[in-house]
């Protein structure tokens, strides 16, 4: 339990804030080149970010299995929304380069 409250809390002072300024537009110039579609990264962090949270809060809170399992479920369907996210946009970027 001591570890997940450390993990999330961690998540919670890196990823957000970064996911936050990529989907928002506040990455330094040097940075843009490689970040080229910069909101669409930013919401792929964000979807991540959004699957370690939903899967947390209910072991967290000391739900039933059940809940457990639709949360994990859940958890998982946002991480991989994130991970399409950010194939989508590295292809994105491949393409514009060629």
């Amino acid at each position: 339990m001591t570890w997940q409250w450390i993990f999330l809390a961690s998540f919670s002072l890196t990823v957000l804030p970064l996911g936050l300024a990529l989907v928002l537009g506040r990455v330094p110039e040097r940075f843009r080149a490689r970040l080229a579609p910069v909101r669409l990264r930013g919401w792929a962090l964000l979807a991540v970010y959004a699957g370690a949270l939903i899967n947390s809060v209910p072991r967290l809170a000391g739900a039933s299995e059940s809940a457990l399992l639709a949360a994990t479920a859940a958890g998982g369907l946002a991480t991989l929304t994130g991970i399409a996210l950010a194939a989508l946009a590295g292809r994105r970027t491949r393409g514009a380069g060629a």
